[in-house]
């Protein structure tokens, strides 16, 4: 009784607040924003990573003056970690007094996910929406049955439109996104057609160093095969609201029966999931990174294990290897999402759906190292998806920023 009475005064408080917010917040975006003001945010403020972040970094490299004027803002209780992680970086918490003036004044925002529909822009400021993924789910108003909690299909549709009127820009990673986005998103302002700025990183030059350092850093050991399991976040994997479960879909004693020796397994889980995965008694073995840079984990990666993520568009650029294990394909695909192309047959790498096949595919690539079947069919998923990327795209999006004009 007393449990259920301070949920509903704290939930009072919250609403309260938020009013109060949205007051404040209509009378600032009046003002004139101030120029060189940006304001970078990745998936709502809970690290400082994927396009934004490259972006970020390509902006205090072209002009150092920006480190002065450019923001990330974060999540309050990611604060302290975020600033002692990045102490050379401006952060900004949300939704606090000097997020809100900020907000209200930039000349830019950009970010890689929606911001809360009750939350105004000044019409001076440039939003950039980067998005986060090459979609293989459906999106937005395609979605026809929306199973998240908190909403439903109508309501998660007319918030999703509202928010996209006012992107003034949107990257568009392939002609194939940019088709989709367009309708999905009802987009009808200017698209980048320049690939995603996360994945610059993956057409350095100096990879070769660049992975041994991050192998030392992330591992510990430059010489160990690496093979990484990111799996899609599944729209019905929860108990209840703010409440999630994750079971992992085989078995971890006869992977490394498998695979060879010296194979270390990254895990990389939705961020809701990180703390609901059993690896007792191989946490030698088992990594689980679900904070760290996803370009980064790209890199150090020989075999891409996944099913329905968009993992599979970026670790495509890099040609190696990737298994689909696709445990609960009809019910994700026919109940779930549904997809925007024929799964079965256009992916670059075999399609698994228990744990027998599985375990076949995997012990087949232990032996070989590759998937020599599947190199047509990864030339052609490459050419579909990785066309527009580049080791230039942050620099486009940069040049929008400090004044110039996209071509």
């Amino acid at each position: 009784m007393l449990n259920s009475f301070v949920k509903k005064l704290i939930k009072m408080v919250k609403v309260v607040i938020r009013y109060g917010l949205i007051v404040i917040n209509d009378g600032l975006i009046w003002l004139p924003v101030k120029k060189g003001i940006v304001i970078f945010d990745s998936f709502n403020g809970r690290d400082i990573n994927d396009n934004p972040a490259a972006i970020y970094r390509q902006l205090i490299h072209d002009d150092p003056s920006f480190a002065q004027t450019a923001f990330f803002a974060v999540k309050p209780d990611k604060y302290q970690a975020l600033h002692a992680q990045y102490p050379e970086i401006k952060l900004l918490k949300r939704f606090m007094p000097k997020w809100i003036w900020y907000m209200a004044r930039a000349e830019f925002w950009v970010f890689n996910s929606r911001m809360p529909a009750w939350w105004k822009k000044n019409y001076r400021t440039c939003y950039i929406q980067t998005w986060h993924g090459t979609p293989l789910k459906k999106l937005g108003i395609d979605i026809n049955n929306v199973e998240m909690p908190g909403t439903d299909t109508n309501r998660y549709h007319r918030r999703f439109i509202a928010e996209t009127k006012r992107w003034d820009y949107l990257i568009a990673p392939n002609q194939y996104s940019k088709d989709i986005f367009k309708r999905a998103f009802q987009f009808h302002n200017q698209f980048l057609d320049i690939g995603y700025p996360r994945n610059d990183i993956l057409y350095a030059d100096n990879n070769k160093q660049q992975i041994n350092k991050l192998k030392q850093q992330l591992i510990g050991n430059v010489n160990q095969t690496v093979i990484t399991y990111a799996p899609t976040w599944r729209d019905d994997q929860y108990v209840t609201r703010g409440q999630y479960k994750f079971d992992l879909p085989f078995d971890l004693k006869r992977f490394f029966q498998v695979v060879p020796n010296d194979t270390m397994l990254i895990i990389r889980p939705h961020y809701l999931i990180k703390d609901h995965i059993n690896i007792e008694g191989f946490e030698n073995r088992v990594k689980i990174l679900a904070d760290e840079d996803i370009s980064s984990i790209y890199l150090i990666t020989d075999l891409l294990i996944t099913d329905y993520s968009s993992v599979m568009f970026d670790f495509a650029n890099l040609n190696r290897p990737m298994l689909f294990y696709s445990y609960d394909l009809q019910h994700y695909r026919d109940q779930l999402r549904g997809f925007y192309f024929d799964y079965q047959s256009q992916l670059p790498g075999p399609l698994t759906i228990n744990q027998q096949q599985f375990f076949k595919q995997l012990e087949l690539y232990s032996q070989t190292g590759t998937f020599k079947n599947e190199y047509d069919k990864m030339k052609m998923f490459r050419k579909r998806f990785c066309s527009w990327e580049s080791a230039d795209s942050a620099e486009q999006v940069v040049k929008i920023i400090r004044g110039g004009i996209y071509e």
